[in-house]
C-alpha cells in the first residue's frame, strides 16, 4: 500500500468509502492550530494547539491516531452543516493531561474550545493503517 500525505485525497474506509479532498487535510485546512513535527512514510506526528474560545476551520483527520494529551479543555465539535456531533463535557470519564487515547480517522469537523484552558494534543497518526468496521 502506497503511503498518503496531506496533497492527497484521502480515502476513509469505515462502512462506505468516503474520500476527503486533499485541501480539508488538517495542515492545510487549518495551519493556525495544527503543526507538523514528524513525518515519514509510515506516521505523521501533529502538534495540534487550540487556545480558549478558538474555534478551527473545517478540517479532517484522515488517519487512525494514538493521542497523548499535553493539557485538556472541553470542546464542542461540530460537523460540516454546524450539527453538533460531540460535546466533551458530556464524555463519562475526562483525559487527564499526559494520558494516551486512541482514534479513528474523524470525518470533515470544526472543533471550539469552550473551556477555559488550552487544547493542547499530539498526535501520532498511522498512515499506513486503515479501519474497516
Amino acid at each position: 500500500m502506497e503511503p498518503m500525505d496531506a496533497n492527497t485525497s484521502h480515502e476513509h474506509l469505515s462502512g462506505n468509502a468516503v474520500t476527503w479532498p486533499a485541501e480539508l487535510d488538517a495542515l492545510r485546512a487549518d495551519p493556525r492550530h495544527h503543526r507538523l513535527l514528524f513525518e515519514n512514510e509510515i506516521v505523521r506526528v501533529l502538534d495540534t494547539l487550540i487556545q480558549p474560545g478558538d474555534i478551527t476551520e473545517l478540517h479532517t483527520h484522515c488517519f487512525a491516531a494514538a493521542l497523548y494529551v499535553v493539557s485538556w479543555s472541553d470542546f464542542i465539535r461540530y460537523d460540516e452543516k454546524g450539527n453538533v456531533i460531540l460535546d466533551s463535557r458530556s464524555l463519562s470519564k475526562t483525559p487527564e493531561p499526559n494520558t494516551a487515547l486512541w482514534t479513528s480517522a474523524i470525518d470533515p469537523h470544526r472543533l471550539r474550545n469552550v473551556g477555559t484552558a488550552p487544547l493542547h494534543i499530539i498526535s501520532t497518526e498511522l498512515k499506513l493503517y486503515h479501519e474497516t468496521v
